[in-house]
């Protein structure tokens, strides 16, 4: 899969979590995530674009949740949620002041970049790089990454774990002078191009392109 993702995307560079390319980003994790997999897959998808849940009862329930909360935070309190649903474009990026477990439910593609590769509040799309997750493999993508939504790599969609401190991505109890701080412990920005996010107020700070993964 990873050579025919390179073929078709010869305008990103794409890699395997498992290259050493991807220690600047993350760490993989050596765990079996085979029970919250199947739990995500039994979720029903967005019929269209995608979708996301800070805190999945069903998820946060399962046995596996308690490993991911003392991997991520040493037991501290965290949420347990899911990305998923419809997208092949890199849109934009954001980051926290934490690391995040992904787990990927089915194949998918992470479009990542650096905080430092930053020029204030912008950042050049070509500077980024793709990687690929098979079905189960679980990442820690490190606070000093830049992330996005997944990208599919099947007509069906993506399903992704996302594993993040209790309220990170939930609504902001007041306004901010920072204009990336989107949500709490969310900071953001978009493609230059993408009306709709900018139109919900995310500052357009991404420019150059807006990368398509095609599979």
């Amino acid at each position: 899969m990873l050579e025919k993702l390179r073929k078709l995307n010869p305008d990103i560079e794409i890699f395997s979590i498992k290259d050493d390319e991807f220690k600047k980003y993350g760490n993989v994790l050596d765990i079996d995530t085979e029970e919250i997999v199947e739990a995500c897959l039994k979720l029903t998808l967005p019929e269209s674009g995608s979708g996301y849940e800070a805190s999945v009862e069903s998820l946060e329930n399962l046995n596996i949740s308690e490993t991911l909360r003392e991997k991520m935070f040493g037991g501290c309190e965290a949420q347990i949620g899911i990305t998923h649903g419809h997208n092949t474009h890199m849109n934009g990026m954001e980051f926290h002041r934490s690391s995040e477990i992904n787990v990927a439910a089915t194949p998918l593609v992470l479009i990542l970049g650096l905080q430092y590769e930053m020029d204030g509040t912008e950042y050049d799309s070509s500077r980024a790089k793709a990687f690929y997750l098979e079905r189960g493999d679980a990442v820690e993508v490190y606070a000093t990454s830049l992330h996005f939504c997944p990208c599919q790599l099947s007509d069906d969609g993506f399903s992704c774990v996302v594993v993040l401190p209790k309220d990170t991505n939930t609504l902001l109890e007041k306004p901010s002078d920072d204009k990336l701080l989107f949500k709490k412990n969310k900071w953001i920005i978009c493609h230059d191009e993408n009306e709709s996010l900018i139109g919900r107020g995310v500052y357009p700070g991404m420019h150059g392109k807006n990368y398509e993964i095609k599979y």
